[in-house]
């Protein structure tokens, strides 16, 4: 049971104090040691610090309110905690964790809301863009596709997953605030992995990443070796 504090005094949270915070530093180093043993990809705080920071920078270059940005830059720092309980269902569960965190840091009620609200729909099994914090949150986690997230390169030829993250030499997000456009710019090596390949495991993410950029009021581009997919 989540435990309640009716007399706090509530403050305006920054992802400064989000990052010193002890708990939520554990729990996102526990959380990819374990997904490190289930064989997934780097989730630690290298994934949670670019998250953060592009979410953050998606909103601020198309004009939102700053207070709305820093609500998504929390969030995209908080998105994963939840493996540190288990993969399934990891959204829900960061969800819940990310709320008990803000709530003892003092955060108001309704921006634990809004953050809450975009975690749990991050995911792209099940997950919606519901609203600008949740839109910006989901297009920073799906581009976040490179080869320094592949932890053993000597799986590669096993593993589609580790293969095609391996084969991103290069990969950049950006926003055209003038086009209203969202681009997803990827440099791969065909030679470790073919975009057939990238699309067979990648497809769910890039489709719930135009509905994102659609809430956004923008239009969602791929490039991969400098050719317009979409």
């Amino acid at each position: 049971m989540a435990v309640e504090y009716p007399h706090r005094s509530v403050q305006k949270i920054n992802l400064k104090q989000v990052i010193k915070d002890r708990e939520v530093k554990t729990l996102i180093n526990e959380a990819d040691r374990q997904l490190e043993v289930l064989g997934y990809t780097e989730h630690g705080l290298r994934h949670a610090r670019l998250v953060a920071k592009n979410s953050r920078q998606i909103l601020v270059q198309l004009g939102y309110d700053e207070r709305i940005a820093e609500l998504s830059a929390i969030a995209g720092y908080l998105h994963d905690i939840g493996n540190v309980v288990s993969r399934e269902g990891h959204e829900k569960t960061s969800a819940l964790l990310a709320r008990d965190i803000l709530v003892r840091l003092g955060m108001d009620y309704s921006e634990i809301a809004q953050i809450m609200t975009a975690i749990g729909n991050h995911h792209e099994e099940g997950g919606n863009p519901v609203s600008e914090v949740a839109a910006a949150l989901i297009l920073a986690d799906k581009a976040d596709v490179h080869r320094s997230r592949v932890r053993n390169p000597a799986l590669i030829k096993f593993d589609i997953h580790d293969r095609v993250n391996y084969a991103v030499r290069r990969s950049v997000l950006s926003v055209d605030s003038d086009k209203r456009r969202i681009i997803f710019d990827l440099k791969v090596d065909t030679q470790i992995a073919s975009v057939m390949e990238y699309f067979e495991i990648f497809l769910s993410r890039m489709l719930i990443s135009r509905r994102a950029a659609d809430f956004l009021n923008c239009k969602f581009e791929m490039l991969i070796n400098e050719n317009r997919l979409v």
